[in-house]
C-alpha cells in the first residue's frame, strides 16, 4: 500500500468519526458518527428552528454496561451499549431557554432512537450563545466533526458521497466498482492471495445481494473496499473458525439504518453457502 493511499484512508476514517453501535449486541451493525450527527442536526433544524446546533458527540454512557458484539466489529468501533449524546447549541429568546432545551432534547432523542436505531440513554445539552435572530436553515454542512465543531463541508465527505448513482458504479476511490470491492482482511498481499482462492466471485455475489436490499443506496468502503471476506478465528468455547463478512454501505433517505442493516446481514448470509457471520457499517445517509 502506497503512503498516499494510506494517508487518504486514514483521513477518510478520521472524517467519519467513531463507529457507533446500531441496535443491540446481536444486530451486528454500526454507523459512522458523522452520518449520525448529520441526521441529528437535520432533526434539530426541522423541529427547533430557533436553535443553531454547534456540536454533536456520541459515546458510551457507561463503558461498564457495554456488551460484547455477537460478530467481529469494524476496527475502533464502540461496543454495543447505551449511548450518551452531548451537544452545544445557540438559541434565540423566542422561547424560554429551559423550554427550548427540552424541545431540542426530545427532537434529538427521537431522531437518534426512532430515525436511526441508536440506543441513546442520555442527552446532555449546553447553551453557548443567545441569538438575535433565528439561524438560517440553509447551512453549509450537516454534521459536526468528530471533535464536535460545526459544519463538515464537502471536503470532509467520503469521495463519491454526493453522487449515489455514480457511487454504485465507481468505488470510493473512483476506481473499481461495487462488484470489484471483494477483499479479504489483512494486508494487500494477503488480500490478493485470498482473491486468487476465489474471494472475488463470492464478493461479487455479496455485492449483488446487498445492492438488492431495499434502502441500500450504494456500497462505500472505509478502507478502500466495500465488501471484505475473511476468517474471524476460533469461536466461543473452542468452536471451529467461521468465515466473516463485513459490508460498508450508504442508506437511502426514508429508510431506518438499523432495519436496513438487519436486512443486509440476512441477505449476505443467504448469498454465501457457508452462511458467514456478517457485520454492517453504515458510513453515509443519502
Amino acid at each position: 500500500m502506497t503512503a498516499d493511499r494510506w494517508t487518504r484512508m486514514v483521513r477518510q476514517q478520521v472524517g467519519l468519526g467513531r463507529f457507533l453501535p446500531l441496535g443491540g449486541p446481536y444486530d451486528g451493525a454500526w454507523i459512522a458518527e458523522r452520518a449520525a450527527g448529520g441526521a441529528l442536526r437535520e432533526a434539530a433544524e426541522r423541529e427547533v428552528p430557533e436553535v443553531r446546533l454547534d456540536g454533536v458527540r456520541l459515546g458510551l454512557a457507561d463503558p461498564d454496561r457495554a456488551a460484547d458484539p455477537a460478530v467481529p466489529p469494524p476496527p475502533s468501533a464502540l461496543p454495543p451499549g447505551p449511548l450518551r449524546l452531548t451537544a452545544e447549541f445557540a438559541a434565540t429568546a423566542a422561547w424560554p431557554l429551559p423550554e427550548t432545551a427540552s424541545r431540542l432534547r426530545t427532537a434529538l432523542a427521537v431522531a437518534a432512537t426512532e430515525r436511526l436505531g441508536l440506543d441513546v440513554a442520555e442527552v446532555d445539552l449546553r447553551v453557548t450563545e443567545l441569538l438575535d435572530a433565528e439561524p438560517s436553515t440553509a447551512r453549509s454542512g450537516t454534521a459536526g466533526t468528530p471533535g464536535g465543531a460545526t459544519g463538515a463541508g464537502a471536503a470532509d465527505t467520503p469521495e463519491g458521497a454526493g453522487a449515489p448513482d455514480a457511487a454504485r458504479v465507481a468505488g470510493p476511490s473512483g476506481g473499481a466498482g461495487a462488484r470489484d470491492t471483494a477483499h479479504a482482511f489483512g494486508s494487500d498481499a494477503a488480500a490478493g492471495a485470498a482473491d486468487d482462492r476465489g474471494a472475488g466471485p463470492q464478493g461479487e455475489r455479496v455485492a449483488d445481494a446487498v445492492l438488492g436490499v431495499p434502502g441500500v443506496s450504494r456500497l462505500t468502503g472505509v478502507w478502500g473496499r466495500a465488501v471484505r471476506l475473511g476468517e474471524q478465528g476460533a469461536g466461543v468455547g473452542g468452536a471451529l473458525p467461521r468465515r466473516h463478512a463485513r459490508v460498508d454501505l450508504a442508506v437511502a433517505a426514508g429508510f431506518r439504518p438499523l432495519e436496513v442493516a438487519r436486512a443486509v446481514r440476512a441477505a449476505v448470509a443467504e448469498a454465501l453457502p457457508d452462511r458467514p457471520t456478517v457485520a454492517v457499517l453504515v458510513t453515509d445517509l443519502d
